[in-house]
């Protein structure tokens, strides 16, 4: 469990930049011990539905906050549970990122997402229940920093296409992590002093995620 206690050391010193905008959204970034004190991480796979730009796409457990949810915290484990029938309530947290912006090309923000990192020792089998999404499956950690899986991932929009920087986390073509998700995996590594790969800048204007 050395990666899961070096998650807790740098979460546990690390203050999140908090940002507020007129709607929030909140997702889980779930850790499990691996073989030799690695760890693995929980995405999802978006289901495909005609018309929404952002199906099949990979993303963490969450979405955006009910009214009735009294804080963020609530929401990422509600959607996780909801999802892929995960409860988190018993889940140890480590800690929370700082909080992310979601845009749309050529207008202002709205949208706050929030990411919380949680440790489950033990995990029941991944159950989908929302037709939101298509699977779930856990990659290894250290995957993630591998450079043959760093891509370059072509977001079509409809002022036109952008590249922006992935990472291919299964074997299907579509299993591309890139976007708000992909920043979230970014300011999580560099905790660890393992960054990513540093070869884009953003475009903010072109950042859209549409799960949260």
């Amino acid at each position: 469990m050395y990666e899961i206690e070096q998650a807790r050391r740098a979460l546990a010193a690390h203050r999140p930049v908090a940002r507020v905008a007129p709607a929030r959204a909140a997702v889980a970034m779930v850790l499990r011990p691996a073989a030799g004190g690695a760890s693995e991480l929980l995405l999802i796979e978006r289901a495909e539905k005609p018309g929404d730009p952002w199906s099949g796409h990979m993303a963490f457990p969450g979405g955006r906050q009910d009214p009735s949810d009294p804080a963020p915290r609530f929401t990422a484990e509600r959607e996780t549970f909801e999802e892929v029938g995960l409860d988190l309530r018993g889940a140890e947290l480590l800690g929370q990122l700082d909080d992310l912006e979601g845009r749309h090309a050529g207008r202002p923000a709205g949208l706050v997402i929030s990411a919380f990192v949680y440790h489950v020792p033990e995990t029941p089998p991944l159950v989908v229940q929302s037709e939101e999404v298509q699977s779930a499956f856990w990659v290894p950690v250290a995957l993630l920093g591998e450079p043959a899986r760093h891509v370059d991932y072509r977001m079509r929009h409809e002022l036109g296409s952008f590249e922006m920087p992935g990472i291919r986390v299964g074997d299907a073509e579509g299993h591309v992590v890139w976007g708000l998700t992909y920043r979230f995996l970014e300011g999580f590594l560099g905790l660890l002093g393992r960054p990513l790969p540093n070869r884009w800048s953003f475009p903010l204007e072109a950042e859209v995620e549409a799960e949260a």
